[in-house]
């Protein structure tokens, strides 16, 4: 083999081998555009899953606060119906089982066990919407997670070195 043949194989292997890198080159990641606009989408995607996240812990807070109010307004008619029971036995002793004073407080008694009823169920609706609540802050505190774990590995994508 003569030295101009072995130049010719050798500049065609690298004229192969620089084709086949280009080649490989090209199909690899874009490490410019496309991580960058990964990261931009990634960090969008952070801050909003932030904003729902914060939203509902306002609205827990909100439901607590409710709860509270509620069970408050129920124990008062508890109470209510407790001393509308006293008034009903004093009065049946009073002016006898059949007067209009104790007629009345039967119907204070029955008023008082609706707006309980109605305070219950409203404290149940209450802390179906605080259980509801808790769980979409869970979601979007894993969402955030997740959106970290993607922004880390996109910036990594982009900056393969740093690492």
């Amino acid at each position: 083999m003569t030295f101009e043949q072995v130049a010719r194989r050798s500049m065609l292997g690298i004229a192969l081998a620089g084709l086949l890198a280009a080649g490989a080159y090209a199909q690899g990641p874009d490490r410019t555009g496309g991580a960058k606009q990964d990261i931009r989408k990634d960090k969008r995607d952070l801050n909003q899953d932030r904003r729902e996240r914060n939203q509902d812990q306002r609205d827990i807070n909100q439901d607590r606060g409710k709860l509270r109010r509620e069970r408050a307004d129920r124990n008062g008619d508890r109470r209510d119906i407790r001393h509308d029971r006293r008034d009903l036995a004093q009065d049946k002793r009073k002016y006898g089982a059949k007067s209009s004073e104790a007629a009345s407080d039967r119907k204070d008694i029955v008023k008082d066990r609706r707006d309980r009823n109605q305070d219950q169920r409203q404290i149940n609706r209450n802390r179906r919407d605080l259980y509801a609540d808790r769980r979409n802050r869970n979601a979007d505190q894993r969402d955030i997670r997740k959106d970290k774990r993607d922004l880390h590995d996109d910036r990594a994508k982009a900056h393969p070195g740093k690492n």
